[in-house]
């Protein structure tokens, strides 16, 4: 028979378990992650960026329905639609917000100074006036840098490189775009010492993209710079099309460029920036500050060639090159 002193003990020891029961069948608080694409909701590119944040997100513990829950618009590509769709999402309340590019970035800190943002694809954040340094952002905002100043030089190198006779290359991009303007003015400090002049050719649309690469074309040893833009994205094929008419050499910002048949990029991976953006949030969620995490910059880039392409527009690809390439489409 139980003596009463041992089932008041016992009695106790279950109910001082009750708490802990209770907490563990407790489900877990579920974090609310703002995501603003400037880029196109059918875009099969965005989604393979998004896809490989969210991968970056679950192996960090964060799962969609269990954990997190993340809302995520869209510009379109539209610029005057960025500050509507900033302040829409600032408004949803959200703990971090996850952006891609300098104007959506920019959007964002016009709207809110105190939720966190974790960037990528900026390529001049300091000069864009979102962080005060690279090493100390400062405030609300940080992420990792998407191309140094230097990648000018190396693109326009390239061309040098591949058509030796280059003088003229046009700088192919939409002049809302921040890095726009960054580009054109690094590009041109470095193409005078490789005998090469500078045309900017601003564009926002497919039919600017054909009129600013037809008359640019008009006039012999051109080539074409491609730095990020999304309006190029958005007329990728349309692009490498022209280049090809016109059998002018290109250097694109992008591998899948140079997949769909474009001649050459020199590039960092965007989805593996995507999904290393998921290690700022994560810590952000755990308590850290923006303004103590500093802005990463590129730790590799990658030469990728496409040789069919190359030898339908009639140039040959030095030895020197081709060694440097990580990949060769053939």
């Amino acid at each position: 028979m139980m003596r009463r002193r041992d089932f008041i003990t016992l009695l106790g020891g279950a109910a001082a378990g009750w708490p802990l029961a209770a907490r563990a069948q407790q489900p877990e608080r579920v974090r609310r992650i703002g995501v603003l694409v400037h880029g196109s909701q059918t875009g099969a590119v965005w989604q393979q960026r998004l896809a490989a944040f969210r991968d970056g997100l679950e192996g960090l513990g964060w799962q969609e329905g269990r954990n997190i829950h993340i809302v995520t618009l869209f510009s379109d590509n539209n610029y005057d639609r960025l500050p509507r769709v900033a302040h829409e999402l600032v408004a949803l309340s959200p703990e971090v917000i996850f952006v891609n590019t300098t104007p959506a970035t920019r959007a964002l800190q016009k709207e809110t100074r105190i939720t966190p943002i974790i960037f990528v694809q900026v390529s001049d954040p300091t000069g864009a006036g979102v962080v005060a340094s690279l090493a100390r952002p400062g405030g609300n905002i940080t992420g990792f840098l998407f191309y140094e100043a230097s990648i000018a030089g190396k693109w326009l190198g390239m061309l040098k490189e591949i058509a030796p006779h280059l003088t003229r290359a046009a700088l192919l991009g939409n002049p809302k775009g921040f890095p726009y303007s960054y580009f054109l003015r690094i590009a041109k400090a470095i193409a005078p010492s490789l005998g090469i002049e500078i045309v900017p050719a601003p564009i926002a649309n497919a039919e600017d993209i054909d009129r600013s690469i037809e008359s640019f074309a008009r006039v012999p040893n051109g080539g074409l710079l491609v730095p990020p833009d999304n309006a190029v994205d958005e007329n990728r094929d349309f692009v490498i099309a022209l280049a090809a008419r016109h059998r002018l050499p290109a250097v694109y910002a992008s591998r899948e460029f140079v997949a769909a048949g474009g001649l050459m990029s020199y590039s960092t991976n965007d989805l593996t920036q995507f999904r290393r953006a998921a290690s700022y949030v994560d810590r952000v969620l755990r308590g850290a500050s923006p303004a103590n995490l500093p802005v990463e910059t590129p730790t590799k880039y990658e030469t990728v060639l496409n040789l069919k392409t190359a030898k339908a527009l009639g140039f040959d690809v030095s030895p020197t090159l081709l060694v440097r390439a990580d990949e060769v489409i053939e």
